[in-house]
């Protein structure tokens, strides 16, 4: 069977008439083979979304929002269905995978109650006998380019506010796992779109993703990924002046206090740390530890770190799942080499690990890093493994300025009985999001979801703030006063 392209309501397999093979991560097994797109099928897909835009946007919001509760309640109904083959497709253990598929059943109630809402604003307005108010307007011709680490959840946080908002959608998947994108449109497909609405394209970023992005019908392009790619995406897309949200990476620190609870923080850290075996932008791959409580908080979490069983994420036996790719867990493995020969002590693991069924597939031990400075290549780039570099600290104020110089600004945490630290925390990280006694996890979708500095373009995904990339703001005026009424003029002599 090949996996194909979804364009105008068509399922059809790319004009080139070659496929790529979609590996289990775990053990090496094909799962399918996908149709292997290029220029041509985009601008299929480009002018299909096009052709249907006047039409959706036209749609009453209301009618839009009946068709998002419908596709919820697919989701739901195929939830473990789906979150046995995300497992099976990108890696992550069983109860994350259901967590992945949940995430995009909330969206789905989330933004189909905006067709009832969508909200503009009324204002006074200066003049007498004329009224001002301002309306959302879709933008148009959405591309929606997403990772293989979240392949229901991400894809559900672009297209969701998209299509609600009265925009047609290209969906671009990532190449690792391209059968979820498949199933994912099939549900939107059975959930009554109409055809064009949302399309799918099939294929390798650097073809499909590009192609998408300089397409003169795209209006808006959604990315979520590298730093790099997403660099090369805003490069391309301000020649055509294009509007852009990027979503890229994220060096995010924990910071436990002298005063903190250390069983919680501990916690806090494994899950942050090794949860998705490090491969989420929320990662925590720095620890700020307070050199007061450092010595029985890294007995603690030593002991913990060696006791995770790296597997198959299916079984549940498992704790920590595989790496995505080889290539990825080379570059894992060479950020670690580079951190040894920069000083910093490895505790536990530091190694891809072969043991048993493991070699089959693409595995990295949990590994602890001491003796990190924070001007060493390991405590500023982005490793997207289960790479954790302990860092010590003397102060707050000290902890406040390592979290926040690197390039990047997703998401921080810190662990703290004193709410005037707290408090002061709060203020002072910058970062998109702030954890007071939680680990640097992600966030809830009724709230806005994203970074600063090369984390992201300032955009952000979910809550309300999610409609505002995918909207143009139109004011509207309504004199009814019967003549001429100059705003701004002062008529007085």
């Amino acid at each position: 069977m090949v996996y194909k392209n979804y364009i105008g309501g068509r399922w059809v397999e790319s004009h080139t008439g070659e496929v790529f093979p979609s590996i289990n991560p775990a053990n090496g097994e094909v799962l399918g083979e996908v149709t292997r797109s290029d220029a041509q099928d985009v601008d299929n897909a480009v002018q299909a979304a096009a052709a249907a835009f006047d039409s959706w946007r036209k749609t009453p919001a209301p009618k839009r929002a009946e068709l998002l509760y419908r596709l919820g309640d697919l989701l739901a109904q195929h939830k473990e269905e789906l979150a046995r083959f995300l497992t099976r497709e990108m890696g992550k253990i069983l109860p994350e995978a259901r967590g992945d598929v949940q995430e995009a059943i909330d969206m789905a109630a989330y933004m189909a109650g905006e067709g009832r809402r969508l909200f503009g604003y009324t204002v006074p307005v200066e003049l007498p006998n004329k009224f001002g108010m301002c309306v959302r307007d879709p933008v148009g011709v959405v591309a929606a380019i997403t990772p293989w680490n979240f392949p229901i959840a991400i894809p559900s946080w672009k297209i969701f506010p998209a299509v609600m908002a009265g925009n047609t959608v290209v969906f671009k998947p990532a190449s690792d796992t391209p059968i979820l994108g498949v199933r994912f449109v099939e549900l939107i497909e059975q959930a009554g779109f109409p055809p064009g609405v949302v399309n799918l394209v099939l294929g390798p970023g650097g073809v499909v993703g590009d192609a998408l992005v300089e397409h003169p019908l795209v209006s808006a392009i959604s990315f979520t990924g590298s730093t790099e790619m997403g660099t090369a995406v805003n490069v391309k897309a301000a020649r055509h002046l294009k509007r852009v949200h990027l979503e890229m990476g994220g060096k995010n620190a924990i910071t436990v206090m002298d005063d903190a609870d250390l069983d919680l923080a501990l916690d806090g850290i494994i899950w942050s740390a090794f949860g998705t075996s490090g491969q989420r932008c929320t990662a925590c791959s720095r620890l700020l530890v307070h050199e007061a409580v450092k010595k029985p908080l890294l007995e603690k979490l030593l002991a913990r770190t060696e006791a995770l069983r790296l597997g198959d994420g299916l079984l549940p036996t498992t704790d920590v799942g595989p790496i995505i790719n080889k290539r990825q867990l080379e570059s894992i493995h060479s950020h670690v080499d580079v951190a040894k020969k920069d000083g910093a002590i490895i505790l536990t693991g530091g190694y891809i690990d072969t043991e048993g069924d493991r070699a089959r597939g693409f595995f990295y031990r949990p590994t602890l890093l001491d003796n990190v400075t924070p001007d060493m290549p390991v405590a500023r780039e982005e490793i997207f493994g289960p790479v954790l570099s302990i860092i010590t600290i003397r102060s707050l104020d000290e902890a406040i300025h390592v979290n926040n110089a690197t390039c990047y600004g997703l998401s921080s945490a810190i662990y703290t009985r004193d709410i005037n630290r707290a408090f002061t925390a709060m203020r002072d990280m910058t970062t998109g999001i702030v954890y007071i006694n939680a680990g640097t996890i992600g966030a809830e979708i009724q709230l806005p979801f994203g970074g600063t500095r090369k984390t992201g373009s300032g955009h952000r995904e979910a809550g309300i703030a999610g409609l505002d990339v995918f909207t143009e703001w139109k004011s509207i005026y309504v004199d009814f006063s019967g003549k001429l009424q100059r705003a701004q003029i002062d008529t007085h002599e």
